[in-house]
């Protein structure tokens, strides 16, 4: 048994010698908070088991006692990984909670035997924990923001989100397009969310729904890895305060038969099946309760004739169901310019298409909803105000 296990450590050696400190590279960031849950998504340097310990926001030092751990699983098993996420559920609405990553090294697994390394976390020794706040649907008032079609520029989503105001909103919305391709996973971070994160992300409800151009690329089927990791699917609700939001994802503009997916897509079934569900969210009390329903999608249903197959689809499939929903705006983008419909018989609600250098700043007082846009250099392009129906 002795020289088993010194022939192991001869085999480990170079791999322990070579070995980089295991560390956080990207992250924390949220994912899919609701009132009740939240996900956490962050990544390290080397293979690891992940887990997040929480703390209610009691004044209480972090290390004043052993806090709960939630650790990364998969059926079960703790997962070796350098990405990991983490679902929280059972939470409380409208709760304060503040955590801390942390993730172990797995050095070796040979069968039963598990060779554990050290273990890098976020700092609550001499820094303030990440904290984050569960959603409230009692609340009387709501606020947001949404970019879209930044296709990994620089210089870009600081200074419109600050043009919004993103401090003092609710949540941030993503609306699409934030690269051009999911070439590789450096491209998801040095694109757009290492900024994201440091600007907002560690500590503020954020929601991300694909555009057309995260659908492309070899690292394509990865998008849920990273985002709603937890959930069933990448299109979702979210309910805060006096407002209902449905994510809608478009998918890609041109027919499934189109070369340059290489045969590789099936947009139309799934742009099917998301219809059948949100012929059930519509329906649902919630969403029918809600002062405000507010539809966010990336590719835009706009009647034209030059219209391209993603955008016929949009208006075939989710516009019938949400004609009758009592829909108060829906928020597109995909042009790269401003566009603004009011309701016509086509389509009976009004649809603002966001261009890609401008962000859209939103809040509800009372039974209005006010939108205005601002533009990169800090200028209000569009302010119109809402009425609930």
């Amino acid at each position: 048994m002795k020289r088993f296990h010194l022939l192991l450590l001869l085999l480990c050696l170079p791999l322990l010698l070579n070995a980089e400190d295991i560390k956080i590279v990207h992250g924390p960031y949220l994912q899919n908070v609701t009132k009740t849950e939240a996900t956490i998504v962050w990544e390290v340097n080397n293979e690891s088991i992940g887990w997040v310990e929480l703390a209610p926001n009691d004044g209480t030092n972090f290390y004043a006692t052993e806090r709960p751990k939630y650790f990364d699983t998969k059926i079960g098993i703790k997962n070796a990984s350098k990405l990991h996420s983490v679902k929280l559920d059972g939470l409380k609405p409208n709760t304060v909670y503040r955590y801390r990553i942390l993730a172990q090294e797995v050095l070796s697994h040979q069968g039963i035997r598990v060779h554990y390394g050290d273990v890098a976390a976020s700092n609550v020794y001499n820094a303030q924990p990440y904290q984050f706040k569960t959603l409230d649907t009692s609340k009387t008032e709501t606020s947001f923001c949404v970019i879209n079609d930044i296709h990994a520029r620089e210089n870009i989503i600081t200074p419109l989100l600050n043009n919004a105001g993103y401090k003092d909103k609710d949540m941030v919305i993503y609306n699409g397009d934030m690269v051009s391709q999911f070439a590789n996973e450096d491209i998801i971070f040095t694109g757009f969310m290492d900024e994201s994160i440091h600007l907002f992300a560690k500590e503020k409800p954020f929601y991300y729904i694909r555009g057309n151009h995260e659908t492309r690329g070899e690292y394509a089927t990865h998008f849920q890895d990273y985002f709603c990791p937890r959930e069933q699917n990448i299109y979702f609700t979210v309910h805060q305060g006096p407002a209902f939001f449905i994510f809608l994802d478009a998918g890609e503009d041109k027919p499934d038969n189109d070369l340059e997916y290489a045969g590789i897509t099936d947009y139309d079934h799934y742009r099917s099946e998301q219809a059948e569900w949100l012929e059930k969210v519509v329906a649902s009390e919630e969403f029918k309760n809600a002062k405000f329903k507010i539809i966010v999608c990336h590719i835009p249903p706009i009647p034209i004739k030059n219209a391209w197959h993603g955008q016929h689809e949009v208006l075939n499939k989710f516009v019938p169901i949400l004609n009758n929903a009592g829909v108060d705006i829906m928020i597109c983008g995909h042009l790269h310019r401003f566009l603004y419909e009011d309701p016509s018989t086509s389509i009976k609600f009004p649809v603002l298409v966001n261009s890609n250098n401008s962000v859209v700043s939103a809040e509800t007082k009372g039974n209005q909803l006010q939108v205005k846009i601002y533009e990169l250099n800090g200028k209000i392009s569009f302010d119109k105000t809402f009425t609930a129906k």
